[in-house]
């Protein structure tokens, strides 16, 4: 069976992947912390798609979640087609404050299990015609962002990660996005407790998504899906003003929303 493998599947983007990939009738597996709530997902996207939802809970930041995820692959004979690479956190705060193990599960979850996730399932993927890799990076990997430092930094790394596999994918039927959202109205401002308000403008989960899937339909590496006049200055400012004012301005939004 193929099957289209999401992580961070139970809630907010991850939990809008399932649903829009469902009505495209992909078979998912859908991985994440919570099983109750993976288990409600599947059942609703299968009575009202149709379709099968395997669940595996796991927290993938944890060392090995990857090679557990590939193990359970394996012996139940399931093929990987699509890998959705969503899962991951952010924590505000200076990093000499932050708790040494909440830093590190973000970096394992945000940057290793996506590194190792992709590894893994690859050589699968690349005997299916039409694979995707859709690798959720954000806005803040276009440049450095005090206090969000760690964070800001995964998503550089998911970013710059994803356009050079694209590349290396060149020719093949594997395609590869790395999906740069803003600020989206899901729970992600509890974990890295960030006041709620700075999200209640942002894009809806359900139009991140979309546009996501739009740009991979059409062979994206990236993309950016706020407004056109916020992408313009998201990706090319950074790019031409000197690194320490565009540091100082970020620091100023984000200290401003700390909860």
């Amino acid at each position: 069976m193929h099957v289209t493998v999401i992580t961070g599947a139970s809630m907010g983007i991850g939990e809008e992947f399932a649903r829009q990939l469902a009505a495209r009738r992909h078979n998912l597996l859908l991985i994440a912390r919570s099983e109750d709530r993976l288990r409600e997902l599947a059942a609703d996207l299968e009575q009202r798609y149709g379709i099968t939802a395997r669940v595996f809970p796991c927290d993938l930041a944890r060392e090995g979640a990857a090679a557990r995820v590939h193990k359970f692959l394996v012996e139940e004979g399931i093929q990987p087609a699509w890998l959705i690479n969503n899962a991951g956190f952010g924590l505000v705060g200076t990093v000499d404050s932050m708790e040494p193990h909440r830093l590190h599960d973000l970096m394992m979850l945000n940057v290793v299990t996506l590194v190792d996730l992709t590894r893994l399932l690859l050589p699968m993927m690349r005997l299916h015609r039409d694979s995707r890799i859709i690798n959720v990076a954000s806005t803040a990997a276009f440049q450095p962002i005090p206090f969000f430092a760690a964070y800001a930094a995964s998503k550089t790394f998911v970013l710059h990660f994803s356009e050079a596999l694209s590349e290396e994918m060149r020719g093949t039927d594997v395609k590869v996005l790395a999906l740069c959202p803003g600020p989206t109205p899901t729970n992600f401002h509890v974990a890295a407790e960030i006041d709620a308000k700075a999200f209640e403008q942002g894009q809806s989960a359900a139009e991140v998504v979309r546009l996501g899937l739009l740009a991979s339909d059409r062979g994206r590496a990236v993309v950016v899906t706020q407004r056109a006049w916020a992408n313009l200055g998201i990706r090319i400012l950074p790019r031409l003003a000197v690194r320490f004012v565009t540091g100082m301005i970020a620091r100023k939004m984000l200290k401003k929303h700390q909860a």
